[in-house]
């Protein structure tokens, strides 16, 4: 299990993420180009766009990486 997942073709560190959003970004504007997209905020106030599967990647990560399951995986495959 890696400490990044991949949003938007770019290796986002899991501990940078803030927040995810929940639904969809919708604004009506004809020139939005994210229409249909998924926030996914990050320290300092930069955003990345994500696609419903980048986002449920990134909240199983994020998921796995918060429960210790990333650090058991490493063990295992140290033989420890």
């Amino acid at each position: 299990m890696s400490v990044f997942c991949t949003i938007d073709d770019k290796y986002v560190p899991l501990y940078r993420v803030l927040w995810i959003s929940a639904v969809p970004h919708f604004c009506g504007s004809d020139e939005c180009q994210r229409e249909g997209q998924y926030e996914v905020r990050l320290e300092d106030g930069e955003s990345v766009w994500a696609t419903r599967r980048e986002r449920d990647d990134a909240l199983d990560a994020i998921e796995v990486w918060q429960n210790g399951e990333y650090e058991d995986d490493q063990h295992e495959s140290d033989g420890q």
